[in-house]
């Protein structure tokens, strides 16, 4: 922390923001405000530290203060998050809001903070929309709920926070953006150090990204040039690294070949770095005129233009909301959105009468000492106290989510049933309520997907423990070959006896998709070595199988298998072979009102589109990829209850023939994991985020989002009932459903990684 007085307690400040190093306006805001507060309040006694905000998975290098970072698009770590600062000395946790800033779609991720946060909340909001989305309007009248107060940053927020988001005036601050405190100077110093001292200096500063208007500018210069040939236009600023990982620097080379164009090589300079605090100031003293050309009016904040203000710059601007704000009486002059003749000649008319110019300047300057940090670091501090005062006086509690969510609320992983069903020669079948019941004996099916979930565990969580639960799974799945036939057998009684020669096809193929898993994520030798050899043996003699769902995993195991060993020739011409026949049973089944691979819709049916569509992105057949998102938007929308907003899964009693009714009953957790995984890769193809929400909609069946609006996981057992019958509950405990939870979760965990990386 950074103590202002080691001598007694001092008043804890968290804040959860990006923070510097990274290039961000809101990390700089949080830096520049947490030192206003420490350094800039003598006789008060205060401590700050931070919870960062990473975009990118490994972090930043960040100072000593940084004590938690959260990795945007982690979910456990939103939680984890709240139980560290539960247990800190912070008196007060300061929010910096943007949507963007946090994980889930608008940023959602951070109601899980929320929700577990026992702690006064001031938030910040950096970002308020007038028009918004359902799920931001929900989003941030929860944020306004739970915080003690909130802090806004010009005032036509307050008007949009009551009047939009329903949230009353007495909860909402204004306290103005934050401003260095420089002396009113001319411009002519700097132009020496600059080494342009015979410019007529035109400047714009921030993360470059389309939609600042710079093009405007440019394309108003040759007029202005005309008159004056003296001008050069600075854009000083690197481009907003969210823009350059997506697009490059496409933004910018396009504005490079206007200049091109225009002949304006001389009078147009690109700074494309992040600049510190003392070279921007440099840079802005030294400037005629600041401009501000974003070409959208929705903005509610501009630290850019704030800094100008506060330096005395005669400013020209677009009429944004907070541009019309604080450049009102004279401070500024707004100009007409996309306008360059416009632009023209207001640089002309404030280059020729220097005494307007600095008349603006004088106005912005005057204006500005509000603005500066030390003010607004005792404003802030004044709201942190009063936060404080009330949650201990008890006139400010906590409030509980309500249970709007949009992804669903993950629970803790809880092995403990998975556990409970395994003894030494591998997990049990059933269970009478959560009792294991061992007259029902063992199955490859049910030991091959606790294989799975068990190396998904492992590679989540990193536990050694789990270790010994691989080997067992392993063990059995390796017990199950039979040698002669080169197939595995599935049911094994109690007492260890196979009661088959060989397992069906839909087994064989499961155990082929589980292995090839293996094979692609083994980081043992051993474990590789035993996984590639049973593959191996294995897949050759499964090329006659007809069973569609056996095709389906038998084509996700090979792609796996190629992920690691891609010239593997044979198991590339088995994988092409099936994805055609797969195809083909598409093809010929389908009519326009039954986009299916055969007539009737029974389990696993998520299995078959994600086959197909792993199938095309391997092959790259546009065919198989739009034949597995035809196919797999039809299957939604055929269980997707518009009244409940759930996904109402078919039944296994009489399943869903074409032209007949679908069974609603018994749905079974097995359908999940295979809706879950094909989402995702429908969104892996697409981008499409209305695939990570279906995701979410099919793991929400697991907890009360069904047909019956009952929780089928048992938080104390952590085991998963058998499934939904037409009156009740099945209160057995499996292992497949139990199984088909935890993959779930683990899946969903996973996905959350994933993204956040992207």
């Amino acid at each position: 922390m950074i103590n202002a007085n080691e001598h007694s307690k001092p008043f804890g400040i968290s804040f959860i923001s990006s923070y510097v190093p990274r290039h961000c306006g809101i990390a700089k805001f949080t830096s520049d405000l947490a030192n206003s507060i420490i350094k800039q309040l003598p006789g008060n006694i205060y401590s700050v530290d931070i919870t960062a905000l990473n975009d990118i998975p490994e972090g930043y290098r960040y100072s000593s203060e940084v004590k938690f970072e959260i990795k945007a698009q982690s979910i456990n770590d939103y939680k984890e998050a709240a139980y560290f600062l539960n247990l800190s000395d912070s008196d007060v946790v300061s929010i910096q809001h943007e949507f963007g800033l946090y994980g889930g779609d608008y940023g959602s991720n951070i109601l899980y903070l929320l929700e577990k946060l026992n702690k006064p909340i001031v938030t910040t909001l950096h970002t308020i929309v007038e028009n918004p989305s359902d799920d931001e309007l929900k989003i941030l009248k929860e944020i306004g709920e739970r915080s003690s107060f909130l802090v806004v940053l010009s005032r036509k927020s307050i008007k949009m926070l009551k009047d939009v988001y329903d949230i009353g005036e007495e909860k909402i601050n204004f306290i103005p953006h934050g401003a260095p405190d420089v002396p009113f100077l001319d411009t002519v110093y700097y132009k020496d150090k600059f080494k342009i001292s015979d410019k007529r200096v035109i400047l714009t500063f921030g993360l470059l990204s389309p939609g600042k208007g710079v093009e405007d500018v440019i394309n108003s210069l040759p007029g202005v040039i005309e008159k004056y040939i003296d001008v050069i236009y600075i854009v000083l600023g690197a481009t907003h690294p969210n823009i350059k990982r997506k697009f490059g620097e496409s933004y910018r080379d396009s504005l490079e070949n206007l200049v091109k164009k225009l002949g304006l090589e001389n009078h147009v300079m690109f700074i494309n770095r992040f600049v510190d605090d003392k070279e921007l100031l440099e840079f802005l003293l030294m400037s005629d005129i600041y401009v501000s050309p974003y070409n959208h009016k929705e903005q509610v904040v501009s630290g850019t233009l704030t800094y100008a203000l506060a330096c005395g710059k005669a400013v020209v601007s677009t009429p944004y909301w907070y541009a019309e704000e604080i450049l009102n009486d004279g401070k500024g002059m707004l100009v007409p959105f996309k306008n360059p003749d416009y632009l023209k000649d207001v640089f002309v008319d404030l280059l020729i009468d220097e005494n307007i110019r600095n008349k603006l300047r004088k106005n912005a300057y005057d204006a500005g000492r509000e603005m500066i940090w030390k003010n607004v670091g005792k404003s802030y501090a004044s709201v942190f106290h009063k936060a404080a005062e009330e949650f201990k006086s008890g006139k400010i509690l906590p409030v509980q989510h309500s249970k709007f969510k949009l992804l669903p609320y993950l629970p803790e992983v809880n092995l403990n049933h998975v556990k409970n069903l395994t003894d030494s020669t591998g997990i049990l079948q059933h269970a009478t309520f959560s009792i294991p019941n061992p007259n029902e004996g063992y199955c490859t099916d049910d030991n091959v997907r606790a294989l799975l979930i068990s190396m998904i565990y492992e590679q989540i969580y990193s536990e050694s423990g789990i270790k010994d639960y691989i080997n067992k799974y392993l063990m059995f799945v390796h017990y199950s070959f039979n040698e002669q036939k080169g197939l595995f057998r599935n049911f094994m009684s109690y007492d260890r006896r196979w009661l088959e020669e060989t397992g069906s096809e839909d087994c064989n193929g499961r155990v082929i998709f589980v292995l090839g898993y293996m094979v692609k994520n083994a980081s043992s030798s051993s474990i590789l070595g035993l996984t590639k050899s049973l593959f191996d043996k294995s897949i050759k003699n499964m090329t006659q199988f007809k069973s569609l769902r056996a095709i389906a995993y038998i084509i996700m195991g090979c792609i796996l298998y190629l992920e690691r060993f891609s010239g593997a020739r044979d198991i590339k011409k088995i994988c092409r072979t099936f994805a055609e026949n797969l195809f083909e049973h598409y093809d010929k089944s389908k009519d326009k009102d039954w986009l299916w691979f055969e007539n009737k819709l029974t389990y696993i049916n998520g299995r078959l589109p994600q086959a197909l569509l792993m199938a095309g992105r391997l092959f790259g057949n546009d065919a198989y990829l739009k034949a597995g998102l035809e196919s797999l938007s039809w299957l939604y929308n055929e269980l997707y209850d518009r009244e409940k907003n759930c996904l109402s899964i078919v039944g296994n009693n009489g399943w869903y023939e074409k032209g007949k009714q679908k069974a609603k009953y018994d749905q079974q957790p097995i359908e999940i994991p295979p809706l879950i995984d094909a989402f995702y890769q429908a969104y892996y193809i697409t981008r499409d985020y209305e695939w990570v929400k279906r995701l979410g909609l099919a793991f929400s069946w697991f907890l009360g989002n069904n047909e019956r609006q009952e929780i089928l996981y048992n938080y104390e057992t952590g085991g998963c009932y058998d499934g939904l019958t037409s009156t009740m509950i099945n209160q057995n405990q499996g292992a497949e459903s139990t199984i088909s939870w935890l993959l779930s979760l683990l899946r969903m965990s996973r996905i959350s990684q994933e993204l956040q990386i992207e």
